[in-house]
C-alpha cells in the first residue's frame, strides 16, 4: 500500500494530550515508548502501553490506530478491527485511509465490510493495485472468484513494478509466471529485486488462496515471507504464513 503506511506519531491527530498526573507519565511519553516497542518489534509491549494510553485518554485516536496496526501483527485480528472501528468512530474524517482495517477486516472473515473500506480508500488514493486485490479479496469470499473479477477497481498508473502485472493477473490476463519475469526484470539492484520479489510472491499467493488452491498459495505465501522489507505489508504476509503454520500443526 502506498500513503499511511509508515504513520508516524501526530500524523493521524494535531495534537497529543500531554498533561501529567500526579508525577505518572504522560500519554505522549506512552505514546512515544510505545512507538519505540513497535519498531523493535516487540508488538505485545507496544499493546500494553497503547492501552495505558487509551486508559488515560480514551478519545486519543492515535492510540487506537497504533493499537490496531500491533493487534494485527501478533494475529489478533478481531481485536484489531476493533481499534480501527474505534478510530474511524473518533475521526470519521479519516475513514477513507484505512487501508489496514480493510485487511484486518478480510483475516477476521468480514469479508463485506473488508470490500467497503476498500471501495471507500478508493475514494483516498484510485491508483493503488493492492487497494483493487484486496477487494477482489474480499469479493471472492463473500461472493465468488467471477463476481471480484468483474468489479475490479478500476487501476491505471500504479509504476510499482510489478503492480500492473498483479492487476493483470487479477483480471484474468496474465500469469503468476509473468509477473515473475517482469519483477525479476531490467536488472534490479538486490534491495530493489527483494522488494519486487516479496510483492509478487505475495499477491500471486493470495491469488491463488482466493480460487482455493491451497498447496500453490502457501507455496508463494511462505516465499513472499522470506523476502524481509520495511513495511506493515510484510507484517502481513508473516501474519498469514502463521495462520497457515498453524493450520498445519493441527493437522
Amino acid at each position: 500500500m502506498h500513503p499511511f503506511a509508515k504513520l508516524t506519531i501526530g500524523l493521524l491527530v494535531a495534537t497529543l494530550f500531554v498533561g501529567e498526573t500526579d508525577g505518572q507519565e504522560t500519554t505522549e511519553d506512552l505514546l512515544q515508548q510505545a512507538a519505540q516497542a513497535a519498531q523493535r518489534g516487540a508488538s505485545q509491549q507496544a499493546i500494553t502501553l497503547l492501552s495505558d494510553v487509551i486508559a488515560k485518554d480514551p478519545k486519543h485516536a492515535d492510540a487506537w490506530y497504533l493499537r490496531g496496526r500491533e493487534h494485527f501483527k501478533i494475529g489478533k485480528v478481531k481485536e484489531s478491527v476493533a481499534d480501527f472501528d474505534k478510530l474511524v468512530e473518533l475521526r470519521p474524517d479519516l475513514a477513507s485511509r484505512q487501508w489496514e482495517r480493510g485487511i484486518s477486516c478480510y483475516y477476521a472473515g468480514e469479508y463485506e465490510k473488508g470490500a467497503r473500506q476498500f471501495e471507500l480508500y478508493q475514494t483516498y488514493h484510485d491508483q493503488d493495485v493492492e487497494n483493487s486485490a484486496w477487494r477482489y479479496l474480499c469479493v471472492a469470499r463473500s461472493e465468488d472468484i467471477d463476481k471480484a473479477r468483474q468489479t475490479l477497481l478500476l487501476i491505471e498508473n500504479d509504476r510499482r513494478v510489478p503492480m500492473m502485472e498483479i492487476y493483470a493477473l487479477f483480471q484474468g490476463k496474465l500469469t503468476p509466471e509473468d509477473v515473475l519475469k517482469t519483477a525479476e526484470g531490467g536488472d534490479p539492484i538486490k534491495e530493489q529485486l527483494n522488494i519486487r520479489l516479496f510483492y509478487a510472491h505475495l499477491y500471486i499467493g493470495l491469488w491463488h488462496d482466493a480460487a482455493g488452491k491451497a498447496e500453490l498459495a502457501k507455496k508463494h505465501i511462505l516465499e513472499a515471507e522470506k523476502h524481509r522489507i520495511g513495511h506493515y505489508m510484510w507484517d502481513v504476509a508473516h501474519v498469514h504464513a502463521e495462520r497457515l503454520r498453524a493450520a498445519e500443526e493441527k493437522k
